[in-house]
């Protein structure tokens, strides 16, 4: 049987609820197998991820220190010239990255900022690099111009279960982040959407948040786990310094990043923030696991990052080495499915 066959989005709560209730070493095992099936061994992509305007977001997400709503200390920038973009991703690309990603603290982005978006889109991938970028909400027309433009991946996640999700954020409903992965399936861009765990959710919260995600009419190409990074003044950052048990322990993180992969075979399951907190060992469970990206350098957003020397002295403990090829899921040319997100994700 070929890998194309065992993809499902058909997954049930009380299926994913199983897999996360497996002992630990059989969970792992299977993660582990089905990521050897789908991906080459002991690969990981390496990125980069560029803030290219930070801060003076008006949404009140509450893990997010560019929050107007934050008070974290993290001013406000104007979107960054399309020269120092570019000149960002030619060292990102000389410091061994594949992928580029570039992040705006906008709702939205406003008509007036698309033609610098796309001068940059087009910049970076002339240079041969993967683009990813995620700047809010977009619409149709937005959209396709990014996907004119080149643009490999818009990220637009989902960040917790739909249950969970009403208490991170008021300003925007979860229905609107799947409307903006709608839009961008239309337009023929790659979809990354994954969220963030560790926010004082229930495992049955990540339950609902891997659900969501298995059980989309295509699978995300790209799905990033993030263990959130407590910043103070933000509501979460605050919450988990007066409440540091609402942490999520390392091995249940490392469930979440197993159950992701098992579920959502093909995909790039990414390991991204919260990685500087993290253990070597955590982190080779998580690469075994089936985790097989992360971001680079020392910085991710306003957040700290492990750097790129420890990420090589790891990688070299571990034997593991940077990913050349094309990811497989792109690799293989699968297309949209016809029928909206939105459409298509089962009821309750």
């Amino acid at each position: 049987m070929t890998a194309s066959h065992k993809i499902r989005q058909d997954w049930t709560r009380e299926e994913i609820a199983g897999l996360f209730e497996l002992p630990f070493t059989e969970l792992l095992f299977q993660a582990a197998s089905i990521h050897r099936e789908n991906h080459p061994a002991d690969q990981v992509q390496l990125c980069t991820l560029l803030s290219i305007k930070t801060g003076g977001c008006p949404e009140d997400c509450g893990y997010c220190s560019q929050s107007v709503h934050a008070d974290s200390g993290v001013k406000a920038t104007k979107l960054m010239d399309v020269r120092q973009v570019l000149q960002s991703a030619a060292q990102a690309k000389d410091n061994g990255s594949q992928r580029f990603c570039m992040g705006a603290a906008w709702r939205n982005p406003k008509d007036r900022d698309m033609p610098a978006i796309v001068e940059i889109v087009k910049g970076v991938a002339s240079m041969g690099m993967e683009t990813c970028m995620t700047l809010g909400m977009l619409t149709p027309k937005q959209a396709d111009m990014l996907a004119e433009a080149g643009l490999d991946y818009y990220n637009h996640n989902i960040d917790s279960s739909p249950e969970y999700y009403e208490r991170v954020i008021s300003t925007r409903a979860f229905d609107e982040r799947i409307e903006t992965l709608d839009h961008v399936r239309g337009a023929g861009i790659n979809v990354c959407s994954g969220g963030i765990v560790g926010m004082g959710e229930t495992r049955e919260d990540r339950v609902g948040f891997v659900h969501t995600l298995a059980t989309l009419p295509q699978h995300p190409e790209s799905v990033p786990v993030n263990a959130l990074v407590p910043v103070k003044g933000t509501v979460l950052g605050d919450m988990l310094a007066d409440t540091p048990m609402a942490k999520i322990d390392d091995i249940e993180f490392v469930r979440t990043v197993a159950v992701a992969r098992i579920t959502m075979p093909m995909s790039m399951v990414r390991l991204s923030a919260g990685r500087e907190s993290m253990s070597d060992s955590t982190q080779a469970l998580c690469f075994m696991a089936g985790a097989n990206s992360i971001f680079t350098g020392d910085k991710l957003l306003t957040a700290p990052n492990a750097g790129d020397d420890s990420d090589a002295q790891l990688f070299q403990r571990l034997g593991i080495t940077a990913l050349k090829g094309e990811e497989p899921m792109r690799a293989c040319g699968g297309k949209a499915a016809s029928k909206p997100m939105s459409e298509m994700i089962p009821a309750e």
